[in-house]
């Protein structure tokens, strides 16, 4: 049963009641800017702001836990590309948000997050569950307000929208006094609108991108780096139609998977720590990269003065704060992704010569695959699972990860071929992601299959949330990789501290399968290869939130890997390598 159906009924006043408060024009400017759900969890500052929901049709999800809520209102944004929204009350339902709220800004993912404060006239006074909120918030959010005037309170939420969805994406946030979201008001916000001092750039300029384009053309060993910025800008078509008329491999970053096929011939797939070996040995030896939407994070560049050495960097990006930051750029291009692909597509005179080297990217294809040994009588291989959903389940099945050994097992052996249907902490590294936001993801597109991978120690921190996908009645599929430790620190561990495995095992955990079960959701296990696909099956097909409890070889580590700040082209295919 979907998350649409599990709603309650629509609200028949909705939209009917006319604006007499601060909340009202609050609960007005979401409506006007097209929400149809809100994460959140109730509380003292912010309950104004719920009274006037209960006359908006707009879906309210109560979460466990704040950072549940933000999670999913994150998640939610990734799959449908507007902002996902959440409301907390004042001090700890605040602060509560701070996490996800840093995850969605590193990750530039669109978010609007609604917070209680206490009355005006008591702030700075330490006054019950007060917090500075703008303070704490300021460095991880694109844009904060502390709404003042009632008259003036929806706007600022039309604002805080507006400029959460335009330009380089990112979390927005609005501090709401209680005596504001309670003082009088007759104001109809209208439909979000940007400051007019805010004008993100669209076409880059026609010079720049003609020397882009020449030098392009002139390369001999191109490659493409599609990153997030490529499916935020909604210019996935015109990446793949410019890499297919040119012949040119594509490898793309953790936030840009989807973006180009990973079943075409010209995808090298993954890049950067955990990367495929054929992405990683294109990227050493590229002579010239077009990068597209991309921050050049550690993780994919490893050591900065090793990455693609000899290559031409033509980098498009909508915020020029990115160019040049990690990577110098020889050829910057300011502009909207879509836009500047339209525009370089145009001003490409002549295709490189890349018949030699495709050929040579798909000898690195065979000389590095992606394979793993599975032998009957040892503990199941997490790829193996993680293959096997992929075949079971619909191309656009949606796929959210907790952070660890099992999110670079998901990413790594799925085959991506539809934008928006990876999500997960990328920037941040967020223990807990997965489980809220496979509700928000469900909410978002109720028609498709979801399925979270989650590691037990990521589970262990929003399980809580099985709550909230029971109440709903969410059809969502949970597949916790458990190996009874935090496996990316063992593995590290293991590799560079000495096999000293501190706080990093767990020398007992819960059984997930019964905990599911206790939550009110169907509980699955897994020991052994014989009765895997029978139980993926079964909880695929149930109706409803399920949780499998996969107890893989815990002896199992992720590979590819390269050193942090190592070079790519020097990647480690087992431990003695490193």
């Amino acid at each position: 049963m979907s998350g649409e159906q599990a709603q309650s009924p629509p609200n028949t006043e909705a939209n009917s009641k006319e604006i007499e408060t601060g909340a009202d024009a609050v609960v007005r400017s979401l409506e006007n800017a097209g929400v149809e759900h809100v994460f959140g969890v109730q509380g003292g500052a912010i309950m104004p702001v719920y009274d006037a929901l209960y006359h908006s049709d707009m879906a309210h999800i109560t979460m466990a836990h704040e950072q549940g809520a933000v999670h999913a209102a994150d998640a939610y944004g990734t799959v449908t590309g507007n902002p996902g929204v959440c409301m907390a009350t004042s001090g700890p339902g605040a602060t509560n948000l701070v996490t996800g709220i840093a995850d969605a800004n590193m990750d530039s993912d669109p978010l609007v997050a609604l917070t209680g404060q206490v009355p005006t006239e008591f702030v700075g006074n330490d006054a019950f569950q007060e917090t500075d909120t703008i303070g704490v918030t300021s460095p991880v959010t694109k844009a904060n307000f502390f709404a003042d005037d009632a008259g003036t309170v929806g706007t600022d939420v039309g604002t805080a929208f507006a400029l959460a969805k335009r330009g380089r994406q990112g979390p927005t946030l609005v501090d709401l006094p209680k005596d504001v979201t309670n003082g009088a008001t007759t104001e109809d916000p209208g439909t979000p609108e940007l400051p007019d001092t805010y004008v993100p750039p669209e076409k880059a300029d026609p010079d720049a991108v003609f020397e882009a384009a020449g030098a392009l053309a002139r390369s001999e060993k191109p490659v493409i780096l599609a990153g997030g910025g490529v499916i935020k800008a909604e210019a996935t078509d015109e990446l793949r139609a410019f890499a297919m008329e040119h012949e040119i491999p594509v490898i793309t970053t953790m936030p840009g998977t989807g973006a180009f096929p990973e079943d075409h011939e010209l995808s090298l797939e993954i890049a950067g720590m955990h990367g495929t070996g054929y992405a990683n040995m294109a990227i050493t030896v590229t002579d010239c990269m077009l990068a597209v939407g991309t921050r050049f994070d550690d993780r994919l560049t490893g050591g900065v003065e090793t990455f693609a050495p000899d290559a031409e960097v033509i980098h498009i990006d909508i915020d020029p704060a990115e160019i040049s930051k990690n990577i110098e750029a020889d050829h910057p291009l300011i502009g909207d992704a879509k836009v500047v692909l339209d525009q370089l597509a145009d001003s490409m005179v002549s295709s490189p010569a890349t018949e030699s080297w495709v050929e040579q990217c798909l000898t690195w294809k065979s000389e590095y695959p992606m394979d793993y040994a599975a032998p009957d009588d040892e503990p199941v291989k997490p790829q193996y699972i993680v293959e096997r959903f992929d075949e079971m389940t619909d191309d656009d099945t949606i796929v959210t990860t907790g952070v660890g050994q099992h999110q670079m097992w998901a990413w790594q052996y799925w085959t991506w071929t539809t934008p928006r249907t990876w999500v997960t902490s990328h920037g941040l590294g967020t223990m807990g992601y997965g489980l809220p936001a496979a509700i928000g993801a469900k909410l978002a597109a109720p028609e498709r299959d979801v399925v979270c991978f989650d590691g037990d120690g990521s589970f262990l921190m929003t399980c809580q949330e099985l709550s909230v996908a029971v109440r709903e009645n969410l059809d969502i599929t949970v597949v916790v990789l458990n190996n009874s430790a935090i496996g990316m620190v063992r593995q590290w561990q293991d590799a560079f501290f000495g096999e000293r495995h501190m706080a990093s095992e767990y020398p007992w955990i819960p059984d997930f399968d019964t905990l599911a079960e206790a939550f009110g959701a169907r509980g699955f296990r897994i020991d052994t290869y014989d009765e895997a696909e029978e139980v993926m099956q079964t909880a695929l097909d149930y109706d409803g939130p399920s949780v499998i409890d996969v107890h893989i070889d815990p002896e199992e580590n992720v590979y590819p890997m390269v050193p942090s700040g190592g070079d790519n082209g020097l990647f480690a295919l087992t431990e003695g390598q490193l």
